[in-house]
């Protein structure tokens, strides 16, 4: 079940990309390998890491991130088992998962009394390396849900068995989540989008694209690879796939484009549950709510009606025969990474090496403790911020997030594009913005899951069942402000503008982002900037629509909104420019929100800093630099990267991001102190005739 959908309501960082749930393969949740020297005890770290990283003999006018990421990418290799490394985020998991697997390694070894959350998270990493138990069941723990299966006749027993998988983490035909009413922000609903894919994205169904054409081909012998693994023959599994990837195809084509669910006014359609069956009478709601657990649901945004308008005709059209294959397919393909070696394979040699370009799978320890922390997150969360949180860092964080918020609202006079009463209620939206730092107030209760040492798909289903009930019982309800969306290892950030709340998990506090002992330019570049760049998110193309409250409506006057516009539209067109690969551009009206924070928050951060020297007057931290020199390094190595051309085209199509590079030339060339800093003259490449500058 999709808890949150951040791409509409929260700005993240970065995308934690998967393929369709449960798949290994993550881009993000990125650990790996001994065989990168990013994180080996030799590896010099703080400034030293810094100037070693660096290509001093590149002009950072001419190509800022070739001058801040040189060193690195030349003696940095990609690990085997990632399709993306970056040297920020992947070394910080890379040691996070290594400490997280000691942590569970203990917790199995030494799990104290029954039934408490050390060991449950204890019980479950123990069935998830107990592969002997793994690959003596084989298939056999899908049997009950594929004898379900084989009673659907009709569109009453689809939606019947959708349900059941929608409540065990499978999402056939839609997604269906949880989030604040956008206009009600006070009160948590259903959200109910198209879905129903197994490709990341429908423009692989849809796109006369030569790559995106083959990996559909090659997408549905995977389909019949799988099915076979099931026990079809190679001829029914092979008419079966052809038949799952038309279905597919027919979901994609009533499907939104993605970048334009990016605009809130457009996903919201408040219909609750009769609104939803009068706009489909064919569907037979009662039957998935119920089979969801969720039978009075009654609070409900459709994000994409025309998606469930289209869905009613084709699954009304379909063979019922076809639509038994479709959803045997959705058991095995979500089911497929915690099954034996067969399944885990064939999957991976998909998800993973074809469409990612992944060279290796991840060692079964990373993939069991990314399954653990799916599972129980804050439970994990506890025992990771006693290790790794010191609040010192918590109180230096927080008065670094300040001193962005004061910079932002004291640029708000210089925006002459902005009136007096816009400008009035942006300071009150900055004023009302709520900071979460660390980890929650208030953690998770896990006291009803229930956890057993010796089936692992069990404790998979148990904990997707216990997600989505815990999510369904706030339909209706007041929101939970205390409530976290991220779990505190997790190595990102977020901007919630329902909630008008920006959140730093502690898992991004660390070097290279933040050390309380670093030169505070280093901290201004590296988490100053995630500061101002998720601040900047309650103001990008979505953020701006939500007022100081969270709620979605028209606070701007018109005639500046529209001056907004045509900057946002400068962004989009900027970045739209850049290839990435020969003939591949960057989306630039998918990436605008990302984009607009990238190159606001790091305004922000430099005048933060600037702020902060005035009141501190350090000295110079490095004869190589200057201090400003310094902090636009800091943030230009945050997105040192390397990446597989394969991989690079999947998040081109679906990433809201911006690829690495990216992020740093664009957000450097629309920041006029950056010249400064380096005394870049107009016309250098990296001091464009155009500046686009939002806030």
């Amino acid at each position: 079940m999709t808890a949150r959908s951040f791409t509409i309501t929260c700005g993240a960082l970065l995308l934690v990309l998967t393929a369709p749930p449960l798949h290994a393969g993550t881009v993000t949740g990125q650990d790996s390998s001994e065989a990168s020297a990013a994180m080996s005890e030799s590896a010099p770290s703080g400034l030293d890491a810094l100037l070693n990283d660096m290509d001093p003999t590149a002009d950072p006018c001419q190509n800022f991130y070739q001058y801040a990421c040189g060193g690195w990418l030349a003696h940095t290799k990609r690990p085997a088992d990632h399709p993306i490394w970056v040297r920020s985020f992947s070394t910080i998991n890379e040691d996070n998962e290594k400490m997280i697997r000691q942590l569970l390694e203990d917790a199995a070894a030494n799990p104290g009394p029954a039934g408490t959350e050390r060991a449950k998270i204890g019980d479950f990493y123990a069935s998830c390396m107990d592969e002997d138990a793994i690959e003596k069941a084989g298939a056999k723990p899908l049997q009950a849900w594929l004898d379900m299966i084989d009673g659907v006749q009709n569109v009453d027993g689809l939606f019947t068995v959708a349900g059941e998988l929608q409540r065990v983490g499978a999402n056939p035909l839609m997604r269906i989540g949880v989030d604040a009413d956008f206009k009600d922000p006070g009160l948590d609903i259903a959200q109910f989008s198209q879905g129903g894919l197994g490709l990341p994205d429908r423009s692989y169904y849809v796109s006369d694209d030569a790559k995106k054409k083959e990996i559909l081909s090659k997408y549905q012998d995977h389909v019949a690879t799988m099915l076979g693994l099931l026990g079809e023959s190679d001829a029914d599994a092979a008419t079966h796939a052809e038949q799952i990837v038309k279905f597919e195809t027919e979901l994609a084509k009533v499907s939104r484009e993605r970048a334009d669910l990016r605009d809130p006014d457009k996903v919201y359609h408040r219909l609750d549950a009769k609104g939803l069956q009068e706009l489909t009478p064919d569907l037979p709601w009662p039957a998935m709510y119920a089979a969801l657990g969720a039978s009075g649901m009654e609070a409900i945004n459709v994000e994409t009606p025309e998606f469930f308008t289209g869905l009613q005709k084709i699954v009304g059209s379909t063979d019922p025969a076809v639509l038994r294959e479709y959803l045997r397919w959705e058991v095995v393909n979500n089911a497929a990474p915690v099954l034996s070696k067969p399944f885990v394979d064939a999957n991976f040699a998909f998800y993973g090496k074809t469409l990612q370009g992944q060279d290796e799978m991840r060692p079964r320890w990373k993939r069991c403790v990314n399954f653990t922390s799916r599972a129980m997150g804050e439970a994990l969360g506890k025992l990771y911020v006693e290790k790794r949180f010191a609040g010192e860092s918590k109180a230096t964080a927080e008065e670094m997030i300040r001193d962005i918020e004061n910079a932002f609202e004291a640029n708000l006079p210089n925006l002459d594009w902005m009136d007096d009463t816009t400008r009035a209620r942006a300071k009150e939206k900055v004023e009302a913005l709520g900071n979460k730092v660390g980890y929650p107030d208030k953690w998770r209760d896990y006291s009803t899951l229930e956890v057993r040492r010796d089936d692992f798909l069990a404790n998979i289903v148990a904990g997707a069942e216990f997600e989505t009930a815990r999510e369904l019982r706030k339909v209706g309800n007041p929101v939970d402000r205390s409530e976290w969306f991220m779990t505190p290892q997790m190595v990102n950030a977020y901007n919630n503008p329902v909630q008008n709340e920006i959140v730093f998990p502690a898992g991004i506090l660390q070097p290279p982002f933040f050390n309380k002992d670093f030169p505070a330019a280093m901290n201004y570049g590296g988490i100053g900037a995630v500061v101002g760049h998720e601040l900047t998110h309650g103001f990008d193309d979505q953020g701006r629509k939500f007022d100081a409250e969270g709620r979605l409506r028209q606070w701007w006057e018109p005639a500046v909104a529209k001056k907004f516009e045509q900057r946002a539209q400068c962004v989009r067109d900027q970045y739209s420019a850049y290839e990435i690969q020969p003939g591949v551009h960057l989306n630039g009206k998918l990436t605008a929100g990302e984009n607009i924070a990238d190159i606001g928050g790091l305004k922000e951060a430099h005048a933060a800093y600037e702020s902060w020297s005035a009141r501190h007057n350090p000295s110079q931290a490095t004869p190589k630099l200057t201090n400003d020199q310094l902090f636009y390094v800091a943030f230009g190595q945050v997105w040192c990267s390397l990446a597989t051309p394969q991989v690079e085209r999947v998040r081109v199509s679906v990433d809201p991001h911006s690829p690495p590079k990216f992020r740093v030339i664009g957000a450097i060339s629309d920041n006029p102190d950056f010249a400064k800093a380096f005394d870049c003259k107009a016309g250098d490449t990296m001091v464009p005739k155009n500046q686009c500058v939002v806030w």
